[in-house]
């Protein structure tokens, strides 16, 4: 089965390829020039499903199977920031290390080290006759400095519930296992089964 990701972000085909070997993983950006996706909804179920629904409406292609995913840290002590803004904290043309460098110190900035935060992953999954969307939640600490070079976007400042190292120390099997995006991966996995 043929599974096309809604998205272009290394680290993110990098994940959901590992966690869905029996499945033939595609970024759609191996199969049509890249596009840019308004993404306007105010939850992630809702930014997943506009991206999921616009990459299969642009591949005009029946019988495929596209998957989005759309995630982002909430963090307690800035009311839930970034959370839908997660990707473009720091701005449109930012990059992992500038939203990184922004929370960490908007953190800060509340004269504290350290906030409860969790990450949330929506997956959409669209085919001509479906449209469903499964959710995965990881709790943990958000700190206001890096620790690691694993892992990408907000990993090095968040250390998961039960651990003392931040997803940028931990190896990469550990990670895969608490992964909000491992948790929502395992129920679309079941969802895709009874395609």
């Amino acid at each position: 089965m043929k599974l096309v990701l809604a998205t272009s972000n290394k680290g993110k085909v990098r994940e959901i390829k590992a966690m869905c070997e029996d499945f033939e993983v595609i970024p759609y950006s191996e199969l049509i020039e890249e596009f840019e996706i308004v993404e306007d909804a105010e939850t992630f179920k809702g930014n997943a499903l506009l991206k999921a629904h616009a990459v299969f409406d642009a591949l005009e292609d029946d019988d495929i199977i596209v998957i989005a995913d759309d995630s982002g840290i909430s963090v307690d002590a800035l009311e839930g920031d970034p959370g839908i803004y997660s990707a473009r904290y720091a701005g449109e043309d930012a990059n992992d290390k500038d939203n990184l460098h922004l929370l960490m110190q908007n953190i800060r900035a509340k004269g504290i080290e350290s906030s409860p935060a969790f990450y949330t992953a929506a997956i959409a999954i669209v085919t001509k006759d479906v449209e469903r969307t499964v959710h995965g939640w990881m709790y943990g600490t958000a700190l206001t400095e890096a620790k690691g070079e694993g892992g990408f976007g907000y990993d090095p400042m968040f250390i998961p519930l039960g651990y003392d190292k931040t997803l940028g120390e931990l190896d990469d099997e550990i990670k895969r296992e608490l992964s909000h995006r491992s948790q929502a991966l395992s129920l679309a996995k079941k969802l895709l089964k009874t395609l």
